[in-house]
């Protein structure tokens, strides 16, 4: 008979296999070995579909996922929420995981030193493996996910992360496989914090939604 393993050491184990992909995603793209068969092809497709109105949507995108909003107003404004709604705990997941997913984006730029798209639109010149715009659409994804706890924020989620690695391949700004690097980044970031503090997390969750019904009797 099979062992069930409670959420949290499942969301832990997978959550460190997904790392041990995004390093080794990161060897191989270093290397060249999928350069060619992948981002090659996929940047040949990207770049004929450039138009004035899609690039317009990248570049709101640009702003959405990185600088100062994503990396300091969005964390701070959501603890700020979680605080005034009495959930401390969720307001130090949201900030945790979201400044660790940044740093650990920056040192694995660094780490792999990786070249930018010829072709890109932007003015960057930090290395291109992972994508922290990405990282950063798929920590947010995944922790509203598990405060909310409801299956449209999922989705919604899914959807915000796809559309910013889209973005971001669109600008030149990255190579797809940076996209699936800092998906699998911020997501495994996002899921090992979730397993760290689910108790208190939880717990916070079902007192909000037990003070909600009186009222809405």
């Amino acid at each position: 008979m099979l062992r069930v393993l409670p959420w949290r050491r499942i969301a832990a184990i997978g959550s460190a296999a997904a790392i041990g992909v995004v390093l080794v995603l990161g060897l191989l793209v270093r290397i060249r070995v999928i350069v060619e068969e992948v981002d090659g092809e996929w940047m040949e497709e990207v770049l004929e579909m450039r138009g004035p109105f899609w690039e317009a949507v990248s570049r709101a995108f640009d702003f959405v996922g990185g600088g100062w909003f994503a990396i300091g107003f969005v964390p701070i404004a959501v603890a700020i929420v979680l605080l005034v709604l009495r959930r401390p705990w969720s307001a130090m997941l949201f900030v945790g995981v979201s400044a660790v997913s940044a740093g650990l984006v920056q040192v694995l730029k660094v780490a792999y030193a990786r070249v930018r798209p010829e072709d890109i639109l932007l003015d960057l010149d930090s290395g291109a493996y992972p994508s922290g715009h990405v990282a950063n659409a798929a920590t947010i994804a995944v922790i509203a996910t598990v405060l909310v706890a409801r299956w449209w924020v999922a989705v919604a989620g899914a959807g915000y992360v796809v559309l910013m690695a889209l973005s971001r391949t669109y600008l030149g700004a990255h190579w797809v496989t940076d996209t699936i690097g800092g998906a699998l980044l911020g997501a495994s970031v996002a899921l090992l914090g979730w397993a760290l503090l689910a108790p208190r997390v939880r717990a916070e969750r079902e007192r909000g939604r037990a003070a909600r019904v009186p009222a809405s009797a």
